[in-house]
């Protein structure tokens, strides 16, 4: 299967860019994802191997702050089954899982740090989901182009 690539959210005081640089290996999970649609995507979709672009929420300026490489992709989210967990869902069984997570291993930071008022005021950029109104899932298809502008902007050259 061809690489794909991705952007996904993060809120800023759950897991930054730099946090996630500081872990052993640079390697985190992700969890709690409770949409149906960007379950789709990391349960159909995503493979190891592909590239996401890291953007950090909820935070004073919002952005992308580099790129992270999908490790790990398209298993049952254990939060889930947990009953003292936040996520915790009664409904979903591991028969029969409802939810999916993904590993992401940090590689490289953008200097400069890619604000979402920088991809908004890129033309080239004017369909990215990101920058649409109304476009709030935490996991997105980005087109390889996309990615490539972005990985530009933030003083890279995508692999």
């Amino acid at each position: 299967m061809a690489q794909k690539y991705w952007l996904v959210k993060c809120e800023y005081d759950v897991c930054s860019f730099e946090e996630l640089s500081n872990r052993p290996s640079g390697i985190g999970y992700w969890r709690g994802v409770r949409n149906y649609q960007a379950r789709n995507f990391i349960r159909d979709e995503m493979q190891k191997g592909d590239q996401a672009l890291f953007y950090q929420s909820n935070c004073k300026n919002p952005g992308i702050a580099g790129i992270a490489n999908i490790v790990r992709a398209g298993y049952p989210d254990p939060s889930q089954f947990d009953a003292q967990h936040e996520y915790y869902d009664e409904k979903s069984s591991k028969e029969d899982p409802r939810w999916f997570s993904f590993d992401v291993q940090w590689s490289k930071a953008f200097e400069p740090y890619v604000s979402l008022q920088d991809l908004k005021n890129n033309p080239m950029l004017k369909d990215m989901k990101v920058v649409q109104r109304g476009q709030r899932l935490s996991i997105q298809p980005v087109t390889k182009e996309e990615f490539e502008i972005v990985c530009e902007m933030g003083g890279h050259l995508a692999r």
